[in-house]
């Protein structure tokens, strides 16, 4: 038991060394980092000590000739020993109240105060390098400016060689040019006399200013040509076209007023003037492209004025035409509203049809007064061909919907007048029919005509009689007669075939009845049965009679009915 507990007490101590070996080395692991740290930010410090802003200040000492530059060079002093006397000492006491942190183990303390030292040497930084690149405005500017200055007098070179080459192309322009380029000669005399005299803060806008000059050079080389030639050259011309372009046309009687020509020739040569007299002074501001929109406009002024040609001829034609189709019209409807008494006597015409007729009426009335408006207009010179084709288009659209309903009432009368004399043409032939059947069943003796054939004889001659009366009435009222026309014909030629049939019929059975003749002192059935058969023919039951006969004589002679068919169709033949 007490080996037991010895061996718990020895594990025991053994885990309480390790814990306290554990700490010991999380806390010099600890100390160790932020010893780095500090040591760090104590180089960065030094390195703040020894920035290059006091040898570069120095530079400027010897430059110092004037009162402004005096003034920069009391203020980067004042600030160099801001930063040098105050923010560098003040950074130097935090490291040590870091160190001193550090060493009592105030690790959070240290933490806290490590950040504040990282911010105040980066702020302590960043101030002494923009210092620095103040300073070195002056100190370094003697080779930046000379730098600067050779690239513009190479520039310069380059635009004075272009000018010069192509001098006659300025004409009374170019002495303006040449003094322009002077004055950016004398500028550059200027930065000399600015170098020698170390005035290296006023160099920096001396050279804005030629620069400035040198991009105005550029615009004046290589737009003052392009605006000398169309100015004074190819808009001039331009001009003097139009305007006798414009001048015959009036006088030809084109209405031009809308395109604003006259206003719009003042303006522009007022426009040009100023142009070129800014020119002088070599004032280009927006002139280049002022210029190249009014040699746009008075282009699309010549396409105007063809169109304005062409559009002239296709109205002259279209008025040609409409003026032939709208005299037709009128023509027609007057035709048609001098007979429309006639007609309503002739035609029972529904009200639909006369107001289809004055509707048309109206609206080519109302054509013959827009156009005699157009014509007007036309001969006032009022408005532009364009503005006038539009209008005839328009009219034509209107008389093509007039002529449209004008043919559809048109039809509507061809159509009755057709329906009348096709009444007339079937009365003359349904009277033939009628004739016909009539006289085709006086050509065979037949013992007797049914009743019924009668009945359909007089219903058909009555049905004849309703198409005569209908044409007498006046008006005609063609739906009636049509179906008078219709009622009669079917009557008629179903009476004419079963005339026909009847004919056909009888003949046939009385050929048959002669045929079994032959029979009859041998076959008793066949007898009694054609006696029957005789009996029916004289009746008037031609069909019935025929079947009977037929039937009887097929038992004693098969195919009877094919052989008397055929002997009958022989007997017709030879007829």
């Amino acid at each position: 038991m007490e080996n037991i507990i010895i061996m718990i007490g020895i594990v025991l101590a053994a885990a309480i060394i390790s814990i306290i070996l554990a700490l010991h080395l999380i806390r010099k692991s600890k100390n160790n980092k932020y010893k780095k740290i500090i040591n760090d930010l104590d180089y960065q410090k030094n390195q703040l000590d020894t920035s290059p802003v006091g040898p570069e200040l120095a530079k400027v000492e010897s430059y110092v000739n004037n009162e402004k530059l005096k003034v920069m060079y009391n203020n980067w002093k004042d600030r160099l020993d801001d930063i040098k006397d105050t923010k560098i000492p003040k950074i130097t006491d935090m490291l040590i109240e870091a160190e001193y942190l550090l060493s009592k183990k105030d690790y959070k303390s240290t933490m806290y105060k490590i950040a504040k030292l990282e911010m105040e040497i980066y702020k302590v930084r960043t101030t002494s390098e923009f210092l620095l690149d103040e300073i070195k405005e002056v100190t370094s500017s003697e080779e930046r400016n000379r730098g600067n200055i050779t690239k513009q007098k190479a520039h310069y070179r380059e635009l004075y060689i272009k000018f010069k080459d192509t001098e006659t192309e300025y004409g009374e322009f170019s002495e303006a040019v040449e003094n322009e380029f002077q004055t950016i000669a004398k500028r550059f005399e200027d930065f000399e006399t600015l170098m020698d005299q170390k005035e290296y803060t006023e160099v920096p806008t001396l050279l804005k200013i030629i620069n400035d000059l040198l991009k105005h050079m550029e615009v004046v080389i290589d737009e003052l040509p392009s605006i000398i030639l169309i100015g004074q050259n190819i808009l001039p011309k331009k001009i003097e076209e139009i305007s006798k372009i414009y001048n015959k046309m009036i006088s030809e009687g084109y209405p031009l007023d809308y395109l604003n020509v006259e206003y719009n020739i003042d303006e522009a040569k007022k426009k040009i003037t100023d142009i070129l007299n800014r020119a002088k002074v070599l004032n280009l501001e927006d002139s280049l492209f002022d210029l190249k929109i009014l040699t746009e406009y008075f282009e699309n002024l010549f396409t105007d004025f063809e169109k304005e040609k062409v559009i002239k001829s296709d109205y002259e034609d279209a008025n040609t035409t409409l003026k032939n189709k709208l005299n037709k019209t009128n023509k027609l409807v007057d035709e048609i509203f001098n007979q429309l008494d006639y007609l309503k006597r002739m035609y029972n015409l529904s009200e639909e049809d006369i107001k289809n007729f004055n509707d048309v009426k109206k609206e080519v009335t109302e054509l013959n007064n827009d156009y005699k408006t157009l014509m007007s207009h036309t001969s006032n010179q009022n408005f532009a061909y364009s503005k006038l084709t539009d209008s005839i288009e328009e009219l034509f659209k209107r008389l093509s919907n007039a002529e449209s309903k004008l043919d559809n009432s048109l039809n509507v009368l061809g159509n009755m007048h057709d329906d009348e004399v096709r009444a007339r043409q079937q009365l003359t032939e349904v009277s033939t029919l009628l004739k016909d059947a009539q006289s085709h069943i006086r050509t065979y003796n037949l013992p007797i005509i049914p009743n019924r054939y009668y009945v359909e004889l007089k219903e058909a001659k009555e049905a004849l009689g309703e198409i005569v009366k209908e044409l007498e009435k006046k008006p005609i009222t063609i739906e009636t007669l049509n179906t008078r026309v219709d009622t009669a014909r079917d009557l008629a030629l179903k009476l004419f075939g079963k005339t026909k049939e009847m004919m056909k019929m009888a003949k046939f059975a009385e050929m048959a009845i002669v045929y079994g003749n032959r029979y009859r002192s041998s076959e008793k059935d066949l007898d009694r049965n054609l006696n029957y058969a005789e009996s029916l023919f004289y009746k008037g039951e031609y069909k019935k009679s025929l079947e009977l006969t037929i039937n009887s004589l097929n038992k004693i002679e098969p195919g009877i009915y094919e052989k008397l068919l055929e002997l009958s169709e022989k007997r017709a033949n030879n007829n």
